[in-house]
This record gives C-alpha cells, sequence and structure tokens, in this order.
C-alpha cells in the first residue's frame, strides 16, 4: 500500500513539473513571437492559467501530506499531550469538513461545466473545475488517515505538532536533530573503545 500511495505522490509531483513547463514554454513562447514576428499563441493565456491553478492544488496536496503548511504552533507547542491530541483532533476535524464543503463545490462547478466551453482552447472547463474534486478527495483521504492515527495513539508526543511558525524555526529544528543524532553516534563509538 505504501508503495502505491508513493507512487501516487510521485506522479503529483510529476505533473506539477510538467504543468510548470508547459507554462514556461507556452508564456516564454508567446513574448518571443509577440515581439520577434508579431504573432502568438492564442491559447497561451487561457493553458498557462489552468496549469497554474492545478500546478497550486496539487502543491498544496503534497504540502498536506508533507506538514508543510506554516501554521501557529504558540499555543499548541506548549500544552500537555492530552491537550495537543485534542487540539489536533479538532482541527482535523474542521479540516475535514471544509474539505468536504470545497468537495461539494467543486463537484457542482465541475457538472454544471462539463458542457461549457473554454473560449480559446475548446476544452472543457470541467477539467478546470475538476482539479477542486482531486484536491478534495486527495486532502480528504490524508486528513481521514492523520486523524485515524491521532485516535489510535499511533502518534509520538513530538507529532502532535503538525505545524510549525515558520520554516527557518522548522530548518532550526531539524539541523538540532541532526547535530543530536551526530552527537549519539560519537558517544556511541567513543564507549566501544
Amino acid at each position: 500500500m505504501k508503495r502505491i500511495v508513493d507512487g501516487y505522490f510521485n506522479l503529483l509531483k510529476f505533473i506539477i513539473a510538467a504543468c510548470l513547463a508547459m507554462m514556461v514554454i507556452l508564456v516564454f513562447g508567446n513574448v518571443v513571437l509577440r515581439y520577434a514576428f508579431n504573432t502568438g499563441i492564442s491559447v497561451s493565456e487561457e493553458l498557462s492559467r489552468w496549469f497554474f491553478v492545478w500546478l497550486t492544488f496539487l502543491g498544496a496536496i503534497i504540502g498536506l501530506r508533507e506538514y508543510g503548511h506554516l501554521g501557529v504552533d504558540m499555543l499548541v507547542s506548549r500544552l500537555a499531550p492530552t491537550g495537543k491530541k485534542a487540539c489536533l483532533i479538532a482541527s482535523q476535524l474542521l479540516m475535514l469538513y471544509a474539505t468536504w464543503l470545497f468537495l461539494q463545490g467543486s463537484w457542482q462547478q465541475t457538472v454544471i461545466n462539463l458542457d461549457v466551453m473554454a473560449p480559446a482552447s475548446g476544452l472543457s472547463m470541467g477539467i478546470f473545475y475538476g482539479v477542486g474534486v482531486v484536491f478534495s478527495v486527495s486532502a480528504g483521504l490524508i486528513l481521514f488517515y492523520d486523524l485515524y492515527r491521532v485516535v489510535s495513539g499511533k502518534l509520538s508526543e513530538a507529532e502532535l505538532v503538525m505545524v510549525k511558525e515558520s520554516e527557518e524555526l522548522a530548518e532550526v529544528e531539524e539541523l538540532q536533530k541532526e547535530l543530536d543524532e551526530q552527537e549519539r553516534h560519537a558517544h556511541a563509538t567513543d564507549s566501544r573503545r
């Protein structure tokens, strides 16, 4: 199962890279064509906007899985393990509710716009709104899994705070863990001698 999940997220990363590459090609190509040849790619603006929306939502899925979203942990990090657990359960339930609302709206917009054609490309606008469905289903599964891990007690106390105040603080904590690990390794090597 882990291989399937990892494969799915690797596929998402590939799609994000492909969307970014296509955006660069379309926008740069359009600029060159406009200035050098006084012509352009008519679908460039529309498709690059679609690629941007898709890569943003797919990136949010990956960020959710890797706990990459920033948050405020000032209060939660100071709570006892029971308080941290209660706050995490409450936040997971609230995020599941918001994801459910987002899924409902995205599904309705996708269905409504399936037969509506985009002005420049002629593609179904359902493709544009479909990313909300992909995001909601993926995020919902991630949130359910994390909620299961909290309720079943499979998370350590350190994992009960899933957000960080800033990226710099997260990097400092990661470096501190690496230094502590190196120290333990050095002490273990010294004690063997």
